[in-house]
């Protein structure tokens, strides 16, 4: 299962996990102005996160998590990054 970011994320959108991650799976970036200004998160891909977790480490509010390790209360955020990726194509 992909990695997940989730509530801790919200309002944050630190971004630092951004720049560590090999395949460009967490989006929108800073360079994308206008996504990145109106989105609450920063979510990640699950078709393209290879699971290599540096992202993990990096992010500073510990919002991002092993798909099978995120706390029950925030299982929803599966789906929410998920949507958030099918929105865009």
């Amino acid at each position: 299962m992909t990695h997940v970011i989730a509530e801790p994320c919200i309002a944050t959108k630190d971004a630092s996990c951004v720049d560590v991650c090999p395949v460009d799976c967490i989006h929108p970036t800073k360079g994308e102005k206008d996504a990145f200004s109106s989105a609450t998160q920063l979510y990640i891909d699950p078709d393209t996160c290879i699971d290599c977790g540096l992202c993990v480490d990096e992010c500073p509010v510990r919002a991002i998590f092993p798909g099978e390790d995120l706390p029950d209360e925030w299982k929803k955020y599966i789906q929410i990054n998920a949507d958030w990726y099918a929105k865009k194509t």
